[in-house]
């Protein structure tokens, strides 16, 4: 895809500048879930790619997560790294190199887990960019969008997303989606309502070269 291609210059680019200026108003705060479910594990390649653009872009005093979901994601634990860019470069630097280590040592030892809970997920997503304090706040779901929960979980309740753009990335279609492709557009349509229902905004992109254009 042609973000491979702008890729590497992009974070060099980026790990040179990152923090040479002074943050003077809230940074961006972006906060990516990876499903980690069934075969879905196979596109974690495609996310490694989305976070190293994100990298690559983002500045001093700008926040950056990266968490799974998993059969009961409304935790910490899951988040597998968090950073605030710091202003001096050096620092900065040091903190991407540590964060891409992290992501790295996941994928290569993740599990598919056997339940998907992208509620429980979005939640802690919103709790932790409020807690950054973020002029700006995104979260992008690289999923399916297909919950499957486990037997007594409650999730089917309002969100707050005041301010918060959610972004789905990669929402590949599922087998049942060829057989009836109203399952599909069932699922964008569910999560669409929900989102801005709950105040936020809503946007699919499955074409990831169009990344830049959404942030």
């Amino acid at each position: 895809m042609r973000i491979h291609s702008i890729l590497a210059g992009a974070l060099a680019f980026g790990l040179s500048l990152a923090g040479c200026t002074s943050a003077t108003a809230p940074g961006q705060g972006v906060y990516m879930l990876l499903d980690t479910s069934g075969t879905y594990t196979e596109e974690l390649g495609k996310a490694k790619t989305i976070l190293n653009y994100l990298l690559a872009t983002l500045t001093a005093g700008d926040s950056l997560a990266v968490a799974r979901i998993d059969s009961g994601s409304f935790s910490e634990k899951d988040i597998l790294a968090r950073v605030t860019f710091d202003d001096r470069p050096s620092m900065a630097n040091e903190q991407k190199r540590a964060f891409i280590s992290n992501v790295e040592s996941f994928t290569t030892t993740v599990r598919a887990s056997s339940h998907t809970d992208i509620t429980g997920g979005l939640l802690q997503a919103v709790e932790w960019l409020n807690e950054t304090g973020a002029g700006t706040k995104t979260v992008l779901i690289f999923s399916d969008l297909e919950e499957d929960l486990v037997r007594g979980h409650i999730r089917d309740f309002p969100i707050s997303l005041d301010g918060v753009r959610v972004v789905a990335l990669n929402v590949t279609k599922l087998r049942k989606d060829n057989v009836d492709p109203r399952e599909y557009m069932h699922r964008l349509e569910n999560w669409q309502h929900r989102v801005e229902a709950g105040g936020g905004t809503w946007q699919v992109l499955n074409d990831l070269d169009r990344l830049e254009r959404v942030l």
